[in-house]
């Protein structure tokens, strides 16, 4: 599992950690009951606080994401497809707004890009 931390983002360092946890699970490259490397280790390897990783575990064991067993570490949770399905949405719906506004400021019209879209399907 690969983490990288930016200076040059505007997030706090756990939202980083958070997001990037976040994003390998919901992708499928963490699967469920694969283990998270300790809060420690990770801190070591990011060269940051315990408290920092301490607080990302948190938010992704609040998000349902990943559960906690004393003793034994972090592992990620069984997550409902449904609702990585609904991430993937929101996120298709943010990039579609991105490509509506830029279309609409270059006077691109509606079936122009609504063509432009399925051209890209056909692609895939």
């Amino acid at each position: 599992m690969k983490i990288v931390i930016s200076n040059a983002d505007a997030r706090p360092i756990y939202e980083q950690i958070f997001a990037q946890i976040k994003n390998l699970i919901i992708s499928g490259e963490l699967q469920q009951g694969d283990a998270l490397p300790s809060m420690r280790f990770l801190a070591k390897e990011l060269r940051i606080s315990v408290i920092t990783t301490k607080r990302a575990y948190e938010e992704l064991e609040r998000s349902g994401l990943i559960a906690t067993v004393a003793g034994k570490g972090s592992f990620v949770a069984g997550v409902n497809t449904e609702f990585i399905r609904e991430e993937h949405l929101r996120t298709a719906e943010a990039h579609l707004r991105q490509a509506i506004d830029a279309a609409q400021s270059a006077g691109i019209s509606k079936e122009e890009l609504i063509e432009i879209l399925e051209m890209f399907y056909q692609n895939e």
